[in-house]
């Protein structure tokens, strides 16, 4: 069934997206959709608007994000409770996480009005911080939760647990727990493995482990998450979906779950999460 209105929301720093927001609304006029414009998007495009993403969230059926995964991460992040279903079109080559190119945003419309997209519900993660002075508000993350070292060259102490069993204490450059949609990001470039975004699991990769026999572990995606920094003297950050880091303190225990919503991300009907695998990682098959 078609969506009543659409959200429409731009990466407005990239070059050629206000000629694309402009075609992207001609085409939904010629399908007579409702369309709601973020205010910044709206400006780009010549038009009057003073919607956050927030508030687009709490009317729209759909939310349409011109872009790229880091646009869809960061709109995903504004969200909180409000999730949304979001269809992402790429101002580039296709991405993970957009459904469409640029250059096809005619059949993206097309398929958006005639109720012909289909949605993976990706998993999210509920990233808490706990000290002994206080509990910080969750974070929702869509990719993963980064612990990192900053700008100090050495490496970091981190003692993980999962479902309150002792994991190991990784001595590395950071850790990353991933979901199934974050582990083509971060977590592949360290290494991590590629998981379908329907497996079920969580992955938990070190960055430049000191001892070589720490690799990535896969975890179910019912599991609780522990970790804190166990060595006094050095700073650990923390960032999910590479938003502002934030210090997380010695003694304090960052806990990592699946939250309980899910985040329905539009797909074509002729795009698998194994045709953009292929495409994206180059894997053409053996010339032999």
């Amino acid at each position: 069934m078609p969506p009543k209105t659409i959200g429409l929301i731009a990466h407005t720093g990239k070059p050629g997206v206000a000629e694309l927001i402009h075609a992207v609304l001609e085409e939904f006029d010629r399908f007579s959709m409702s369309i709601l414009i973020e205010k910044e998007t709206a400006a780009l495009a010549g038009r009057k608007s003073d919607g956050s993403v927030q508030q687009l969230a709490a009317k729209a059926d759909l939310l349409v994000v011109l872009g790229g995964d880091g646009t869809i991460l960061n709109v995903a992040g504004q969200l909180g409770e409000g999730i949304k279903p979001i269809f992402g079109i790429n101002v580039g080559s296709l991405g993970f996480l957009t459904c469409s190119s640029s250059p096809a945003y005619r059949e993206a419309v097309e398929g958006i009005a005639q109720g012909k997209i289909t949605f993976s519900d990706r998993t999210l993660l509920e990233v808490t911080i706990k000290n002994s002075h206080q509990g910080q508000a969750p974070m929702i993350g869509l990719n993963d939760a980064v612990f990192s070292r900053g700008e100090l060259s050495r490496m970091i102490r981190l003692r993980a647990r999962v479902n309150g069993e002792p994991l190991t204490e990784f001595n590395a450059d950071g850790l990353i727990v991933a979901t199934p949609t974050g582990s083509t990001a971060y977590s592949l470039s360290a290494g991590g493995p590629i998981l379908e975004p329907q497996s079920g699991v969580l992955v938990i990769t070190p960055i430049c482990p000191h001892v070589l026999t720490n690799r990535s572990i896969i975890v179910a995606e019912s599991s609780v998450i522990e970790v804190e920094a166990s060595e006094p003297d050095y700073p650990v950050y923390l960032s999910v979906d590479g938003r502002d880091p934030l210090r997380v303190e010695t003694g304090a225990v960052v806990t990592i779950r699946k939250a309980h919503k899910t985040l329905p991300l539009a797909v074509m009907p002729d795009v698998s999460f194994f045709s953009v695998v292929r495409q994206k990682l180059k894997w053409s098959g053996s010339n032999v």
